[in-house]
């Protein structure tokens, strides 16, 4: 009786025949019911002796000709545990490649159609991790574009100086991680020291360091607080001592150069077949920036440049993000001077979010005072605030797209209404998707290690490209 139990512990089975584990496999294996998953029985179940299966088919195909058929992540750290490629490789030379996604997959744009207009602003936010005031920006645009309001100036100035604040901050993550991925850990160590700088200002200004839900439908949650101006001020000065170090640390040194220069090549007509947009574009020698090209938030009335290269490659992308963080400095500068006192969200009652907002000891919330008064000096307005917050405003039907200049390229919400208090469909024309194209033709013919200089280059955000 006792031969026939089982180890309870280790579910295997410790009868007679058991126990000798190779009579055992030689006599319950079955290779003829599956040629990769041998079997044999115990007190426990089936247990299964899985061997390569189709890698085993790759290896057969590939031998004699050098071809290997290899994947880089999603776990390898370059791709950051999101992002997978598959290489075929000839010795050290990529033959084809191709991407997989789909590991940060959040359904967000279905999300959004089984809420308010307003709340979908928390959802956009978390897509593009690294650009969150972008896609707030761009979906609330496209809501006011539905509704025919226009945002007040004060408003639209605080739009253009948080937007380029996140340019800088995602310029500043696009460098230090690819500084880390080709072994230059003190560019990655301050890439990340002075992205702290800018979230730390962000937090400042809107109260959270990331996914900000600031910028809503009509305007703003709430006014900067009191002293931004000199902290932003203060800000910029740091910035304008610390950005030429990246000068002096990576742009002239012989091994970022010749690990960047020549790598991931991408002609400007390879560029347009593709549909990509931003520093890969404007590295090709297009100076083709939605600021400029088509101006939204008051954006014609700055000055700065659109830096261009017409090397191509990922060398010329590095300097032109590092270019750009110049200029949205001088954006930044010239929108803290063009703050003047006003208000920051329509005036109109059926829009503007019902709320009077203040930073306390837990967090964001309705000033005292606003609850004192819906609360028990208005019941009208506690039952507007109840209806504007649970079903929201109605937006007229009809459907709009609305581009913007995200640190990636074009981002682009396009928007349809059927005349309910949430959108029927929100479709959005993700950056890093589009440009993850280009990675099989930065790539195909170079070396491996180039494919890492290549996909950095890219810079693909995988919560928006999955989204």
């Amino acid at each position: 009786m006792t031969e026939r139990l089982s180890d309870v512990t280790t579910g295997t089975d410790t009868s007679a025949t058991g126990r000798d584990s190779e009579a055992h496999d030689a006599g319950r294996t079955t290779p003829d019911t599956d040629a990769y998953a041998g079997s044999r029985q115990t007190t426990e179940g089936t247990v299964y002796t899985v061997t390569g299966g189709d890698w085993d088919e790759v290896l057969a195909e590939a031998a004699g000709d050098e071809r290997i058929v290899m994947n880089l992540g999603p776990q390898h750290p370059s791709t950051h545990g999101v992002l997978r490629l598959v290489l075929e490789l000839e010795g050290e030379t990529v033959t084809q490649a191709r991407s997989v996604i789909g590991y940060l997959h959040t359904g967000i744009e279905k999300n959004v159609e089984y809420r308010n207009w307003t709340q979908g602003v928390t959802f956009v936010t978390r897509m593009d991790y690294l650009a969150p005031l972008h896609n707030e920006a761009a979906y609330c645009m496209s809501v006011e574009k539905l509704l025919g309001i226009t945002v007040p100036q004060r408003a639209q100035t605080i739009r253009v100086l948080l937007m380029e604040l996140n340019r800088i901050s995602s310029h500043l993550v696009a460098l230090a991680t690819g500084g880390m991925e080709l072994g230059a850990l003190t560019g990655m160590t301050a890439g990340f020291r002075e992205r702290e700088e800018v979230l730390h200002l962000l937090e400042f200004l809107t109260g959270l360091r990331m996914n900000h839900a600031f910028i809503r439908p009509g305007g703003l949650a709430q006014d900067l607080p009191d002293g931004a101006e000199q902290k932003i001020k203060d800000f910029i000065k740091v910035m304008d001592s610390r950005l030429p170090d990246y000068d002096k640390l990576l742009s002239g040194q012989p091994i970022w150069r010749n690990r960047l220069a020549g790598v991931g090549y991408l002609p400007v007509d390879a560029c347009l077949a593709l549909g990509i947009t931003g520093p890969i574009l404007r590295s090709a020698g297009l100076p083709w920036d939605l600021r400029k090209v088509e101006p939204y938030s008051g954006y014609e009335n700055y000055e700065f440049d659109v830096p261009t290269s017409n090397a191509a490659d990922s060398y010329a992308r590095y300097l032109l993000r590092l270019e750009e963080m110049h200029q949205s400095l001088k954006i930044v500068r010239q929108a803290v001077d063009n703050l003047t006192p006003g208000p920051v969200m329509v005036a109109d009652a059926k829009v503007a979010w019902p709320a009077q907002l203040t930073i306390g000891a837990d967090g964001m919330g309705n000033s005292l005072e606003h609850v004192r008064k819906i609360m028990g000096q208005s019941m009208e307005s506690l039952i507007h605030h109840f209806k504007l917050v649970t079903e929201g405003f109605a937006v007229p039907a009809g459907q709009v797209y609305v581009p913007i200049e995200s640190p990636r390229g074009e981002l682009g919400y396009h928007v349809v209404s059927d005349g309910g208090t949430r959108p029927m469909r929100v479709h959005v024309r993700e950056p890093s998707f589009v440009n993850l194209q280009s990675m099989p033709a930065m790539c195909e013919g170079g070396m491996v290690a180039d494919v890492i200089a290549s996909v950095a280059s890219i810079d693909p955000v995988m919560g928006g490209c999955d989204r």
